[in-house]
């Protein structure tokens, strides 16, 4: 009799969860009037930790598949590594939609540590995602999946407060194309400034330099060099100086481009 083969069971590709209807925490309850004030004042507390918690999770959720995006489509010269388009009104230039990419990902698997730690500690954790904007002034950070959600939430928004009328709200995306790069400071005399008015000693002021490993600031999303603080630090004969780092150039800020030490 033969020996059974088994063959390897193949992994599928990252990608984005489609989006199911959650039974919302304390969603259709009120606070009766019939108990004690004492016992209203507990439950409404809780509803409203209930509803806050709810909201953080969409939140959490939806930055974890825009970073699924980011790393699956990284270098990607269609979507610039946002996983999704952001299309434009052709008359009036403003954000008329978002659909997926439609370019095959450059990588198949994202690591879920660095997908955790990109939806909650990188300074890029909105970038793919899409927020709305009202005249009355209100406006709402990026945080929805696309512009669909965005909608939703903004027509929700005009239920509330306008009484259900239209009054020309708008949403908008971030993405990793519409922001300006930074230029590194790698030419020239960086920027220093002396600090005259510390009473650190030289080895307390030099203790503020924090480097971190590229392992390390890649996950926090933070450069190497300054650890995130944007500046190092140096003192001689108890002159402190502050010296702009070279490398982000004052901006505390991974860069995917930053030289190795």
């Amino acid at each position: 009799m033969p020996a059974k083969t088994t063959t390897a069971t193949r992994k599928p590709a990252a990608r984005r969860r489609k989006t199911v209807p959650r039974a919302r925490v304390g969603k259709g309850l009120k606070v009766p009037k019939t108990v004690p004030i004492h016992a209203r004042m507990g439950m409404w507390l809780a509803l409203q930790a209930a509803s806050q918690m709810d909201a953080h999770k969409s939140v959490v959720m939806s930055r974890k598949d825009a970073a699924i995006l980011r790393m699956t489509h990284e270098g990607c010269p269609t979507c610039h590594g946002n996983g999704q388009l952001f299309t434009k009104d052709k008359k009036t230039g403003a954000f008329s939609g978002s659909k997926p990419c439609p370019a095959k990902p450059t990588k198949a698997k994202a690591s879920r540590i660095k997908v955790a730690m990109a939806a909650r500690f990188s300074p890029d954790k909105r970038t793919g995602l899409v927020g709305w904007t009202c005249p009355c002034g209100k406006k709402e950070k990026p945080r929805f999946r696309d512009a669909k959600e965005a909608t939703k939430a903004l027509r929700e928004h005009e239920k509330k407060r306008h009484g259900g009328k239209t009054v020309g709200g708008a949403w908008y995306g971030q993405g990793a194309d519409t922001a300006e790069p930074t230029k590194p400071v790698t030419e020239g005399q960086p920027l220093t400034k002396v600090d005259t008015t510390s009473s650190m000693t030289d080895e307390q002021w030099e203790a503020q330099n924090t480097p971190l490993g590229q392992k390390a600031a890649e996950s926090r999303g933070v450069c190497f060099c300054c650890g995130g603080k944007g500046a190092l630090y140096s003192a001689r004969n108890s002159q402190h100086v502050t010296t702009v780092c070279p490398i982000c150039a004052g901006t505390g800020k991974h860069r995917a481009d930053q030289p190795t030490p």
